[in-house]
């Protein structure tokens, strides 16, 4: 059993086959192509991610709220509300607004304890350190302002976090490798079909509908020196001369 498959074309009518083994062929031949392409969409692609690539550093302090469950959830909203924040965004020196700084912050409770912890994210470690610290201070100066309750100890400092929580992936590198490997072979078969010269005797058979009988091979100049080496040199009777 060979590894031909027999492809019916309705527009011609005719039967095509193709071959396996040939299809691999052109794509060695031009194999090259498809490597050199593969290397530099990859390298663009892992530039592009590393330039873009921003990192994030996250850090929390934790304070203690002595309040009811539901006391808790309403003092902890008031953690990233705009009473609290405008005080941390002015005594920081901030360029963003209230608003966008809550975006950064996560307030939760741990384990459904009394024990609350204020997250910070930010592209500074050290800022965000002190994002947490001074929105936990604030807090607890402020809350008695609001609310009767204020029972409110702090617990742990945030502390500096010298490493990233978000590192930079290697999905835009992978993309770019398959989109230069289809690239690549894309354009094998491109130049392959523009390629009219004949590349076997099968292909002239089809053309001519005629057997081929011979066929002279390519000439280089290794092998007119052979053929002028293997030369007999003859005399006007007719003998050969050879060097003496």
């Amino acid at each position: 059993m060979d590894n031909n498959y027999i492809i019916y074309d309705q527009h011609t009518k005719k039967s095509k086959e193709i071959n396996l083994k040939e299809l691999f062929n052109v794509i060695k031949k031009r194999l090259w192509i498809c490597i050199v392409i593969t290397i530099v969409t990859t390298a663009l692609g892992t530039y592009y991610s590393n330039s873009t690539y921003k990192p994030v550093y996250q850090t929390s302090s934790r304070i203690i709220v002595g309040a009811t469950p539901d006391n808790r959830a309403t003092l902890q909203v008031i953690i990233k509300d705009t009473v609290v924040l405008e005080k941390v965004v002015k005594e920081l020196g901030l360029t963003q607004s209230p608003e966008d700084l809550a975006g950064q912050i996560t307030v939760e409770s741990i384990e459904n304890s009394q024990v609350v912890s204020i997250s910070v994210t930010d592209s500074d470690p050290e800022r965000a350190a002190n994002i947490a610290n001074t929105t936990a201070r604030i807090f607890k100066d402020e809350i008695p302002k609001i609310m009767n309750s204020s029972d409110i100890r702090p617990l742990s400092e945030a502390k500096i976090n010298p490493w990233p929580i978000n590192q930079p992936g290697n999905q835009m590198t992978i993309i770019s490798a398959i989109i230069g490997v289809v690239i690549g072979v894309g354009l094998i078969f491109l130049l392959d079909s523009l390629d009219e010269t004949f590349r076997n005797n099968r292909e002239v058979e089809e053309l001519l509908d005629l057997p081929v009988l011979g066929r002279i091979s390519k000439m280089n100049r290794k092998n007119l020196k052979v053929k002028r080496g293997d030369q007999v040199k003859f005399d006007s009777r007719g003998e050969t001369v050879g060097d003496k």
